[in-house]
């Protein structure tokens, strides 16, 4: 019963339609009595010789008036309780949503993209059907068993009914038992699940690799080895669960068995009448259900009490970047200064940038060079309160970056990641992303910056053009400057490209490095790039290597002081000559 006080809350918050849901169920429970009773009477007056039509009538009117009863009370108990589960699986996929986009990156490196969608789709399930025929089962089974035993007690034989329900502590402790067995194996079953899922997905969106190398044979073989891993752990929750039918039958069995036994020498010895017999057995017969739903509702609990664990465990999981107390609720302008002294990543013991001192003024431009893996992006991330808990703080417009609203900071930045993300829809929705109520002329406006208007309109349906999912028929060049267009419809007080210009040749980064000079007058860029022609017109550049500040200042002073940024610039020089052929 854990799982039903752990939804308490929300048996609560829908009590008007669980508490009528139930008490029709009671009242069915109470018609479902009238044909035994019926049964047993028209046997008494057949066996004594005075049945007319007319009482037979009567008793068959009865029949079909608590029948058709039934029939439409049935209906509206199933709205007011099944509705209501619904709600539930809605009210808990909301908040596993809400919770994911709050969650910080590091939440996203220790759960897995398939192992999340399957606690928003089989575990929602589960729980779902424990708030709807868990509850059903529970009050169905114990009003119906409970009407029937007091109508067996009290209106045939107290004695009888006794003897009856002998086997039936024997049954209680079997269940409980079984309902422990499958606790276990249920969860086990969903955790395979949830890996095969991952699987799935990681082997969808990494096809064109597994093609490449060829490795399909491989990869299936992976995929056949976790399915059946999965199929061996439903397997063994299948044999817990296929425990509980026979052994209902069999405890079933012996009270029907004592029935017929004593009844008989009851009906011999004249303390029972025919018609009582047949009416006793017939609501013996009744009780098969409640038993057999009682091992049905430990089966339902046990899977909903896995799945809610399951759930509850990632809604417990606790959000790192949040808003601090009064925080400021608007936009942040001015100035950014780095006063870092240290920070390390979540669970790691080497620090991933140390020293890390400089201002930019608002309106300049910032360029970030560095070997790959020196902390260029982790500096930028930094930014926009992706991570915390670093030494020294960073301020944005005189303030801490935790001193603003967690929203109003990241309208303030438009960041173009290294891994460009794109969705499933038209080129247009993929632009006006950041600002959906966009014109026309806006997204263009956007994408002429970006220097991707022409390719666009070379597509087969222009700015129409639905792109597959994650951009994966357009080139690294396109889905870069379709990025970079929909962090400029935005207009950012602070603009980030993170190496966002890799995939794009140098004729179109030096159009869109212009672009960006002309119509960015007043507002900040940051740009990190391997390829030093894309920063050699900032205000400050920073050389970054081993997390740590090893050069600053304007091209021309890096140049004049012979370090690693002259040689990598002149090494760089030289390639382009010859790839141009000395020319």
């Amino acid at each position: 019963m854990k799982v039903f006080l752990e939804l308490g809350w929300f048996f609560k918050q829908e009590k008007k339609a669980y508490i009528s849901g139930v008490l029709i169920l009671l009242f069915v429970a109470l018609l479902q009595l009238v044909p035994p009773k019926v049964i047993g009477i028209i046997a008494d007056h057949i066996h004594d010789r005075t049945l007319t039509k007319g009482l037979l009538a009567e008793w068959v009117l009865v029949l079909i008036a608590s029948g058709l009863a039934m029939y439409v009370l049935r209906y509206y108990w199933r709205i007011q309780i099944f509705g209501s589960a619904v709600k539930l699986s809605k009210i808990l996929r909301n908040q596993l949503y809400h919770h994911f986009t709050k969650m910080s990156p590091s939440f996203y490196q220790k759960n897995r993209i398939g192992d999340l969608m399957a606690h928003a789709t089989n575990d929602l399930a589960a729980i779902q059907q424990t708030a709807g025929s868990g509850v059903l089962t529970l009050v169905d089974s114990l009003s119906t068993g409970g009407f029937v035993i007091l109508a067996m007690a009290f209106t045939i034989s107290w004695k009888l009914t006794l003897i009856c329900l002998i086997p039936m502590p024997l049954l209680a402790i079997l269940t409980s038992w079984f309902g422990t067995m499958l606790h276990k194996s249920f969860y086990k079953a969903q955790e395979a699940f949830s890996s095969l899922n991952d699987k799935t997905q990681e082997s969808i969106m990494g096809i064109k690799v597994i093609k490449t190398f060829g490795q399909e044979k491989e990869d299936i073989e992976d995929f056949r080895r976790q399915s059946e891993d999965v199929v061996q752990k439903n397997i063994v929750v299948a044999k817990i669960d296929s425990l509980y039918d026979p052994t209902i039958s069999i405890i079933v069995g012996i009270s029907y068995f004592l029935s017929i036994v004593f009844g008989a020498k009851y009906v011999l010895n004249g303390e029972l009448t025919i018609g009582q017999l047949i009416s006793f057995t017939t609501y013996l017969g009744l009780l098969i259900w409640p038993m057999l739903a009682f091992g049905w509702l430990f089966n339902i609990m046990e899977r909903g009490s896995a799945s809610y664990d399951r759930v509850s465990a990632l809604l417990r999981e606790k959000v790192e970047i949040k808003d601090t107390a009064n925080a400021l609720n608007k936009v942040p302008v001015g100035d950014i200064e780095y006063q870092l002294a240290q920070f390390t990543y979540p669970g790691e013991s080497r620090p991933m940038l140390k020293e890390i001192y400089f201002s930019l003024k608002r309106g300049e431009t910032l360029g970030i060079v560095g070997k790959t893996g020196a902390g260029k992006t982790t500096l930028l991330k930094l930014l926009i309160r992706e991570f915390e808990g670093y030494q020294g703080k960073i301020l944005f417009g005189g303030h801490p970056l935790q001193a603003y609203k967690l929203d109003r900071l990241r309208e303030a930045v438009g960041y173009v990641p290294q891994d460009h993300f794109l969705f499933s829809a038209t080129v247009a929705e993929n632009i006006a992303f950041t600002n959906p109520s966009a014109t026309k002329q806006e997204i263009e406006t956007a994408a002429k910056l970006a220097n991707i208007h022409e390719d666009i309109l070379q597509f087969t349906d222009g700015y129409q053009t639905v792109v597959g999912e994650r951009g994966v028929s357009l080139s690294g060049g396109q889905k870069q400057r379709i990025s970079i267009a929909r962090a400029l419809l935005m207009n950012p007080e602070v603009l980030i490209l993170d190496d966002s210009l890799s995939a794009v040749d140098a004729k179109t980064e030096e159009a869109i490095l212009s672009s960006l000079r002309e119509n960015r007058e007043g507002k900040t860029t940051i740009i990190t790039s391997h390829r030093l022609s894309a920063i050699q017109h900032a205000d400050l550049i920073l050389v970054i290597d081993e997390g740590q500040i090893m050069e600053r200042g304007t091209h021309e002073s890096l140049m004049a002081d012979a370090g690693w940024y002259k040689e990598m610039y002149l090494h760089q020089q030289l390639e382009e000559l010859v790839e141009h052929g000395g020319q």
